[in-house]
């Protein structure tokens, strides 16, 4: 009888064992909302529930163990998710074994700050708007506190379309008599002189020498369009005055060109700068510059994610994982970089293939890393100041937006799993 009531334990062991559900989220064509599905994740995370992301596995999807409330959260939210048993999952993981895919394993939900201004700005910021459509929690912050020491209390840092030379986004020229920028030249410059600094170039060349330390530190850096030239560029010129009258009340030093440190920057180097206050464009890293015609138009404009070993390149293959390999371009105050000025060290991720353009980077630095996207917003080709926002719910699948929700859940990968 003991043998008999044996047996049928372990067979009930073995059924309840094939019956064990899983959710996976697939992040392929047959996904419904993949922005939202990052959402999903992070809410997960934010329950201290694990989630592997399945990297190259149909478009990089999260599977995740069933608990109460996962499928409906997925329902509200518009979801795709399928019912895996234990079965299913094993076979998952053999096929991932066998080809150029790899398990990773997100552990916590990373705390995120956006350093965008109090002031509302004439345009929109697409990781504000992503992170928003996607229901992931994030607090603004900006010169204030990061004076004040308050980036270590974050995980993730993304910089908004911010100019960290001083200069007012290179504006003057087109918009020196607008009353939102002249309330914004007044906004900062109080904030300056309310912080302790004589002019807002110096006080923005102190707030990028922070945000280097953060990611020094071991801090997640992600930037968009001019935020990224710029930031390197205060970060080159450190301690030298590279602004022009309308900007500090001096003109530039005129030995500036040489006394450039690019030991300082971060992803650039051996650029030069255009120090015009009327030429709205901080340097010859972003190509072609922005006051040059775009030869390609949007029905042309394209480039092409770099296909990485899932196995021993996990970052970048995280921080490119998509239902596709080749994007629609975007243009920006800052749309591609000119490779010629890229650090060696850097990891390019997105490029338009056989010419000098490259869209999507990556690097180390201290402890920490840093990822660079050129353009503004990836479903507003162009999208000029005063335009209306984007409305992500007409752009659910969004392959441009769903580069910039890879970096949010970057941070949350067992550190030990990141090789790079």
């Amino acid at each position: 009888m003991r043998k008999i009531i044996n047996t049928f334990l372990l067979i009930l062991i073995l059924m309840s064992l094939g019956l064990a559900q899983s959710i996976l989220i697939p992040m392929d064509l047959s996904q419904t909302d993949h922005l939202k599905s990052y959402g999903v994740a992070y809410w997960t995370l934010q329950r201290g529930i694990n989630v592997e992301w399945l990297l190259n596995y149909r478009g990089g999807s999260f599977l995740i163990e069933s608990f109460v409330g996962l499928e409906n959260e997925c329902l509200i939210r518009g979801v795709h998710f399928e019912k895996i048993n234990a079965s299913g999952v094993n076979q998952i993981y053999a096929n991932i074994e066998e080809q150029n895919m790899e398990r990773v394993l997100l552990e916590k939900a990373p705390k995120i700050a956006v350093y965008t201004p109090p002031n509302t700005q004439p345009w929109d910021d697409a990781v504000t708007l992503a992170l928003t459509y996607a229901e992931i929690e994030y607090d603004k912050i900006y010169d204030t506190e990061v004076i004040a020491g308050k980036l270590p209390e974050y995980d993730w840092l993304h910089l908004h379309h911010e100019d960290f030379t001083g200069q007012f986004g290179k504006f003057y020229g087109s918009f020196r008599n607008a009353p939102w920028y002249i309330r914004d030249v007044q906004i900062n410059e109080a904030l300056a002189a309310e912080l302790g600094f004589k002019n807002v170039p110096q006080a923005k060349g102190v707030v990028a020498r922070e945000i280097k330390q953060y990611v020094m530190d071991g801090g997640f850096l992600f930037a968009m369009c001019s935020a990224t030239d710029a930031l390197d560029i205060s970060l080159a010129a450190d301690g030298v005055d590279i602004v022009d009258i309308p900007f500090d009340g001096t003109p530039p030093d005129p030995a500036y060109r040489n006394k450039l440190n690019y030991q300082e920057s971060l992803a650039f180097e051996n650029f030069t700068l255009y120090t015009d206050p009327n030429v709205y464009e901080f340097s010859d890293i972003d190509i072609p510059p922005s006051f040059a015609p775009r030869l390609r138009g949007p029905e042309n404009d394209y480039f092409t994610l770099f296909e990485f070993s899932a196995k021993y390149d996990p970052v970048p293959t995280m921080l490119t994982q998509n239902h596709v390999g080749i994007i629609k371009g975007f243009m920006g105050q800052t749309t591609m970089f000119d490779r010629n000025f890229i650090k060696p060290s850097v990891i390019i991720m997105g490029e338009v293939e056989n010419s000098r353009e490259v869209k999507y980077i990556h690097g180390n630095s201290g402890k920490g890393t840093y990822t660079f996207y050129g353009g503004h917003d990836p479903e507003d080709y162009t999208h000029a100041v005063g335009d209306p926002p984007t409305q992500l719910e007409l752009h659910k699948n969004s392959p441009g937006y769903r580069l910039i929700l890879n970096n949010i859940l970057f941070p949350a990968a067992r550190k030990k799993k990141l090789k790079t």
